[in-house]
This record gives structure tokens, sequence and C-alpha cells, in this order.
């Protein structure tokens, strides 16, 4: 245990008494930054404290821990964007940033004024009573390990277990020349389980994980690390005896969950705010027209409690909320960040997000999902006389300008006469994902939202996020395998 307080209740406190600063010198540094011919301006305080472990081969092999802190200023002029950053937080070099994002900014010199009050966030979506970096190195050390020892004991095909731990608190500060001075105290955990099973000189993997904005104690409840190591080894176990996926065009099902990571990467990136105003997305110009079957409806919610992917404020200080993409079929709305959203005349949707005080933020999802349809989901595979189903999906790239996308399926399975039969290896989606909207005939009843391991990269910068899905039909899309079809 430590007597750092990792969860402060002011986090505004936190920064102005641990680094010596002031409210009136936050508002001055802003006012200056926002000179005359600049649109707005913002300061990003961090301070993230870091913990993780890694087991492979029996043995906790990897820990770490670190504290990062810094400050980011932005400086905004038109479409133009003036950015530094500083890994120490004192009045120079807050002052210096200032000046060189206002220099790139192309800012005239003048100092302006910003007037700035403290307020809460909107939303209380991860208050916990205990930090979860504040759980001991040896808990972490434990939970590995029963990990590695369970999944052996549940098959011995089982030859090795690589597990990982990531524990992390951010506590941010946000003051911009809109009059926002905004805190949060950001809890993270993660835990991953991939198991390698041999049998007959065959060797498969099968990974499984979860967590979210929670406290340590979510991977013991309900026994869920028990869980996750369970699935592992069954995704394994079943992948030594699946056979080549066929290939060609066929009706493929998509279970609910994960396979919502198609969604984000084929679509949502599509609908972020920066690649509709450069007019290089595949949805660019089409608000209020159709750009899917009339089942579909996909919305962005940042306010789901505990989610990966949710937050009480964006990593601009604007609360997050529930925006609605696509309305049965046809395309509502897009994902803003403030650069984009006021140079696109649109409202802020609470999706200004980046990675550390080190990057600029850039229109991102949170929790990215289809709503739930009317079709029970076992009628949908019932509905298929020859397909594959997909459960689970490892890698995928996506071409955000024309859409096109492929996915490889980690855990697939062949539909047979209304039936799943056997599990197949080696299968990959590929479509875009404009026109694989227009090809969904089936939405089911079972939405459900990923485990809680989602990351999302985009310009150099990773961000967690969720996804989710209900069992989806589509018909017409090309599998890629090794099997002629």
């Amino acid at each position: 245990m430590s007597d750092f307080d990792f969860a402060p209740r002011e986090p505004a406190r936190f920064f102005l008494e641990r680094f010596g600063l002031s409210e009136n010198l936050l508002a001055d540094t802003v006012g200056a930054a926002i000179a005359r011919r600049a649109d707005y301006a913002d300061l990003y305080f961090e301070f993230r404290t870091v913990r993780t472990l890694g087991l492979e081969d029996g043995l906790v092999k990897t820990a770490g821990a670190h504290i990062a802190q810094g400050v980011g200023v932005r400086v905004v002029a038109g479409d133009k964007t003036g950015y530094a950053y500083s890994d120490e937080v004192t009045v120079e070099s807050l002052r210096l940033a200032t000046r060189t994002a206002g220099a790139i900014a192309d800012e005239s010199g003048e100092t302006g004024v910003a007037a700035v009050s403290a307020a809460r966030p909107a939303h209380d979506l991860y208050a916990l009573a205990h930090p979860p970096v504040e759980t001991p190195l040896t808990d972490g050390i434990d939970l590995l390990s029963r990990i590695d020892v369970a999944a052996r004991r549940q098959d011995s095909r089982i030859k090795n277990v690589i597990a990982g731990l990531g524990i992390e608190q951010k506590i941010v500060l946000i003051v911009n020349s809109a009059g926002v001075l905004v805190g949060d105290v950001q809890p993270l955990v993660r835990l991953n389980v991939t198991c390698i099973a041999e049998d007959g000189g065959k060797r498969q993997q099968g990974t499984f994980g979860g967590g979210g904005r929670v406290a340590y104690e979510f991977l013991l409840a309900e026994e869920r690390y028990l869980r996750y190591t369970r699935t592992a080894v069954e995704q394994a176990l079943r992948n030594l005896h699946a056979v080549d996926a066929p290939a060609g065009t066929m009706t493929v099902v998509l279970g609910p969950g994960w396979p919502g990571v198609l969604l984000h990467e084929a679509i949502g990136h599509g609908l972020e705010g920066d690649f509709n105003r450069k007019q290089v997305s595949a949805f660019s110009s089409l608000l209020g027209r159709p750009v899917a079957s009339p089942l579909c409806t996909v919305v962005d919610d940042g306010t789901i409690a505990h989610r990966r992917g949710s937050l009480n404020v964006d990593d601009e200080g604007t609360p997050t909320g529930r925006t609605v993409l696509i309305e049965k079929g046809i395309l509502r709305g897009y994902l803003q960040d403030r650069l984009n959203a006021r140079l696109m005349g649109m409202p802020l949707t609470g999706n200004g997000r980046r990675e550390s005080f080190a990057h600029i933020p850039l229109p991102r999802m949170t929790n990215t999902f289809m709503l739930a349809g009317e079709t029970p989901p076992e009628d949908i595979v019932r509905s298929v006389d020859r397909g594959l189903y997909a459960a689970y999906f490892g890698g995928g790239q996506v071409d955000i300008t024309s859409g096109k996308f492929v996915f490889s399926a980690s855990e697939a399975y062949l539909i047979e006469g209304g039936k799943l039969t056997q599990p197949v290896k080696g299968a990959t989606l590929i479509g875009n994902g404009p026109d694989v909207l227009t090809r969904i005939s089936l939405v089911g009843t079972d939405l459900r939202l990923d485990e809680g391991v989602g990351t999302c990269g985009k310009d150099g910068q990773s961000v967690p996020v969720g996804v989710g899905l209900p069992t989806v039909r589509i018909d017409g899309l090309t599998v890629g395998g090794t099997q002629a079809g």
C-alpha cells in the first residue's frame, strides 16, 4: 500500500498543489494562448500511474511500474493547430509550451483573455472504493500463477500459458478558452490470457480476457479470471481440430459481442469528424441518406458505467454522450472533437480523445455498437443452409477512404443445414464497410458488449475503447480460406 493519493477527490487541487500552480495562472496562460488570430486554446495536465505483470512458462517474467506526468498546450487558428508539451510541469515550462504552440499556430503575439471556472464532470461513471493501482504486487503475481495452474489442469494438451495484467490510474485536468476547468480520475484494468495447445504435432492457441474502468476485485468476482482462462483453453483445443476454412462468397453470421470490432473498424472510423471534414471517408456528405439496412441502428456511447471506452469527460473537457450514428439505416451523425465540430458547424459529441499529454486530441470512438433487433439468434443460424459463423476475431486491416476491410476470424464454424458443425481455421472476411451494412438481413435480440480489452489505434495514438454487436446475418460476403468453396 502507498500513502500516495491515487484518487484525489479534487483533481484540480491535486495539480495546483503538486506543481505550485493557481487557477489564475491557468486562466492567464489560456488567455495568452488564445491570441487575436487564434480560435481556441487548451491545457491538458496528466499524471498517470501504471503497473504491469507478465507470466509465461509458469513464471512471472516481467513486472513494470512507472509514473508519467506532463502538460500539453494546444492553440488552434482556423484549421491549423499548434501543439507543444512538456514532461516538466512548472510555470516556466508551461509558458514556453504556450509560446511554442502559439507560434506554430501562427498567432499574432497579442494577449487575449480567458475566464475559466471550475466544474465537476457531468457523470460519475467509475467511482471506486479503492484505486486498482493500490493492489499489492503479490496479489497480481498470485492471480497469474492461479491462471497458469488452472489452464494446465483443465487439459494436459495445454503446454504453455501467457497471461498479462495491466492496471493504471490517470488523473487529468483540462483548462480551455471556452471557460472550462475540469478534472477526472480514470482507472483502467485489463487481464489477457493466451493458452498454447499441442497434440499430434499440431500447435494452436486461444486468447481471451477482460477488464474495464473497474476495481482489481472485478477480475476475482464471479471467478471471471477462471472464465477467461477456460475460454482461452477451449478455443486453443477447438482450433487443434479445426478444418480449413472454405473460400468464396457466402452467408456469414457474426456472433454477439467482440465481433463488433468489425463495426468499429469498417464503419466507425469512417464516421469520425476529421475524415468527413476532409472528404476522405466513404461516408462523406451522406448525412440524412440511407447507408445501411433498415435493420441497423449504430450508436457510440461513452456514458456506460465502468466500460473500458467510457469517460466522464473527453480529453477536451466535453461531457461524453450517446451519439446515434446510423438510425434504421439512415446516417444521422459523426463523432466530433472541438476542431472538427467547429469547422463543420456541428455540435460537440464528447469524442475528442488523446493517448497522453504528448498527443493532439482527435475524434475517436468510445463504446460503439449496433442495437439489438427482433430475431432470436438461434433463428438466424437456423436460416442459413451453408455459411460461416464467426464468433471471435483476431487482427484486421481497413482502408478508411474506401471502407475496404480484411478481418481474420480466430474462432469460426461452418454452418450446415442451419446448425453449427465443424470449427474452421484460416477464415478471413473481405469486404467494404458501407457495402456490408446494406447486406445485413437479420439482426438478433442478443446485443452483447465485449469483455473490455479493446484498444484503438489512429495516427500513432492508442486509446481504450469498447465494441458490441447482436448476432447478425450478412448475405453475400467474401470469405477467404484455403478450401475451395
